[in-house]
């Protein structure tokens, strides 16, 4: 994927992920009619592990991590793993989230991820921001309230 965010860079890569995840949203919203979420969060992870390995595979990275040529430490696998059940829980409340509320309040809602990265960079991570940053921040909390309160 390393062509693909020089071709695009992280702006491009993040609208890209953004229209995606929108997809999701509606898509999901739409394919729960008859699914129940866990079940349907189970079918859409299996047909992104499929994509995702045909990708490694297409780019050589799956074949580099299986030769010995790149390596993972103990410590990338405990964040990796992390991520991914984190990932999991995520989708597992969304899908079912989905089930039951508006795809866009559904949404909306998940975006304050972006608040909780925030300021866990800021405590975990030691990012800085400035006043901007901040502001930004809570207007964007605001915006999520004034659109899951409506």
């Amino acid at each position: 994927m390393s062509g693909l965010s020089q071709s695009f860079g992280w702006i491009g890569l993040g609208l890209l992920a953004a229209v995606s995840a929108a997809g999701v949203a509606i898509f999901g919203s739409i394919g729960l009619e008859k699914v129940p979420s866990a079940l349907a969060t189970t079918l859409r992870s299996i047909i992104m592990a499929a994509m995702l390995v045909a990708v490694t595979l297409a780019t050589g990275q799956l074949q580099s991590l299986w030769g010995g040529q790149t390596s993972i430490d103990r410590r990338a696998w405990v964040y990796i793993v992390l991520a991914a059940l984190s990932g999991a829980v995520s989708w597992l409340a969304y899908f079912a989230a989905l089930r039951s509320g508006l795809a866009s309040r559904v949404a909306a809602l998940d975006r304050l991820s972006v608040a909780f990265v925030f300021v866990f960079g800021v405590l975990f991570l030691g990012e800085q921001h400035t006043w901007r940053g901040w502001l930004g921040l809570a207007m964007l909390v605001g915006g999520i309230y004034l659109v899951v309160a409506d």
